[in-house]
């Protein structure tokens, strides 16, 4: 009758997908322990079975930035009196630039200015107006898309504080929209300047960094929004990070690569130091396999009659059991079998 026999083919196979250990050996400090065997006919040497989570991932190539950026263009003609630096943050409420020295302010929301808005006007632009004006802190204004008397009143208020000319009405050249904090990227034009508009004034993204990743369409199954990521920067430091956004439509590169956007963001934002902009690793986690029992790869051992074993060591002895394997990652395989548990000694190849 044949022995059984050790096959390191498997082992190759997962390693070269790329696939790591995030946590194991519940008990056993975290690391397989190794124990040399010092009796003749034992194993050369040997490991305990653990019990933890292994977790499958899948590397790809990914861009750290503040994210696409969006120009800003001007609603109003005049004189460019004011601009800002890029780099500036600007919040809700701040000016953006200035035009004949009349901030142009930053609101937040979805619905581009088009129209001059004032007491007796209805709509979505009025709501945004009024949900911008309360969260300013103008107080008795009632947010119902209708420009009433106290929204009226809360313009003027407004106006007042800014210098504006107190008319009550806002004119879109008075505003922008974005969806939150924005952070200027470049500036298009100079203080002097005249405006038209239509024209561009400045660039702008997010206020906080993000992972872009060009995901080749054959891999597209590896990401779910809300799954977690390891985003590995150029110095090897590690952070984690939240798929967002996957996008919906392909798209095809001149050398005939078809890929889809993922966007990847990070909580963390101080963990990526001075970093601006940078070639990341992300990894994506491609499966996940919580509260097993777990043995090195090398522990396996090819049955004559078809299928995988563990050598038991105890007491001297060794014994044969066929195991079911279940994940492979990072140079451990998932088992189960008959009588096995966690501290079980098991022989594996020197």
């Amino acid at each position: 009758m044949k022995r059984p026999t050790r096959r390191m083919i498997i082992a190759g196979a997962v390693l070269a997908a790329g696939a790591i250990v995030t946590a194991a050996a519940l008990g056993f400090g975290g690391s397989v322990p190794q124990v040399e065997a010092s009796s003749t006919g034992l194993p050369p040497a040997t490991a305990k079975i653990t019990k933890g989570t292994l977790t499958q991932t899948q590397s790809v190539a990914g861009t750290l930035s503040y994210g696409p950026v969006t120009p800003l263009t001007g609603k109003a003609d005049g004189t460019i009196t004011w601009l800002p630096e890029p780099g500036a943050v600007i919040k809700p409420g701040d000016p953006l630039y200035k035009i004949d020295n009349d901030p142009v302010q930053l609101f937040t929301g979805k619905l581009p200015p088009y129209r001059t808005l004032s007491e007796g006007d209805s709509g979505p632009d009025v709501k945004q107006l009024e949900k911008n004006l309360k969260a300013l802190g103008y107080k008795g204004i009632q947010v119902d898309k209708y420009f009433g008397s106290s929204t009226t009143e809360a313009v003027h208020e407004w106006q007042d504080d800014h210098g504006l000319p107190e008319n009550g009405e806002v004119a879109p050249g008075q505003y922008a929209v974005a969806a939150g904090p924005i952070r200027v990227t470049e500036v298009k034009t100079t203080v002097g300047a005249t405006l038209a508009p239509g024209a561009e004034v400045l660039g702008y993204t997010g206020t906080e960094r993000l992972v872009e990743i060009d995901l080749p369409v054959d891999k597209q199954q590896y990401v779910d929004v809300g799954n977690p990521a390891t985003v590995v920067l150029p110095d090897g430091s590690k952070v984690k990070g939240t798929v967002s956004k996957i996008g919906a439509v392909a798209s095809t590169d001149e050398e005939g690569d078809t890929t889809i956007g993922v966007t990847v963001t990070i909580k963390d934002q101080k963990a990526l130091g001075t970093l601006e902009a940078a070639p990341v690793t992300v990894q994506l986690i491609t499966g996940k396999a919580t509260d097993v029992l777990t043995v090195p790869v090398t522990a396996l051992v090819a049955l004559s009659g078809g299928g995988y074993g563990v050598q038991v060591v105890d007491g001297g002895q060794v014994s044969y059991v066929t195991v079911k394997t279940g994940m492979f990652a990072g140079g451990m395989v998932e088992i189960s079998g008959s009588g096995l548990t966690a501290g079980t000694v098991v022989g594996v190849a020197s």
